[in-house]
């Protein structure tokens, strides 16, 4: 009873820090936007960067907590898969320093340039990241097949276009970054803030919508037997 307490609780968490990231996401949006309609965009520029970099370090943590979720039924290979994914860490990595350079930009220095340069970098982790929720699914395919429930091929779906997408928006932002540090750097920078910022929203809902949707299979398992 104590281990399905244990899952149950470490499940919940993925699944709001899902949820988390797909707020921070639109938050990231929404100030964007802001921006881009004249309202003070040097300091949308900066609070846009800060709340994108704090997004991606949820998206990592979620990550982790639903490899640990999943270890039980995948035994070493969710352990495998928590230290060999390439794009858990620079989500931790490029979120800092994106949360670095943003809290400067917002503080006066380089109000332009920085937030460009996280912006690069937030792309970077973005393409590098794009495969995690994939991973994430065939972790909970193993999963279900050790216990002999159904594969999910909506939950699929979901992932596989989650990962394109991610992979499109990042290689979209380094280039408007890089734009943006030749010239017209607030313009392009928000653009590229709001393109992440609705990407990490559908990343942050593909990544809730796995969790829960094998948490359900998870109970009503339960429930069953």
């Amino acid at each position: 009873m104590s281990t399905t307490l244990l899952e149950s609780k470490s499940g919940g968490v993925a699944a709001y820090g899902g949820l988390m990231d797909a707020v921070g996401g639109i938050a990231a949006s929404v100030i964007a936007v802001v921006g881009l309609t004249g309202f003070d965009p040097l300091l949308m520029t900066g609070i846009a960067t800060i709340v994108f970099g704090a997004a991606l370090l949820i998206e990592g943590g979620t990550l982790l907590s639903e490899y640990a979720y999943l270890a039980p039924a995948t035994g070493e290979i969710a352990a495998e898969s928590a230290t060999t994914d390439g794009g858990i860490l620079p989500m931790f990595l490029f979120g800092v320093g994106g949360i670095v350079l943003g809290v400067l930009a917002v503080l006066g220095i380089a109000p332009e340039a920085l937030p460009a340069i996280a912006v690069i970098a937030y792309g970077s982790a973005l393409i590098i990241g794009s495969g995690s929720v994939q991973r994430l699914y065939v972790l909970q395919s193993i999963a279900r097949l050790a216990s002999a429930r159904p594969a999910n091929d909506l939950a699929s779906g979901m992932a596989a276009g989650s990962s394109g997408v991610q992979l499109l928006s990042g290689l979209a932002a380094i280039v408007l970054g890089i734009l943006a540090l030749v010239g017209n750097a607030v313009v392009l920078t928000l653009t590229a803030l709001l393109v992440i910022g609705v990407t990490e929203l559908l990343q942050g809902s593909t990544l809730s919508g796995l969790v829960r949707g094998f948490m359900r299979s998870s109970s009503l398992e339960r429930t069953i037997r």
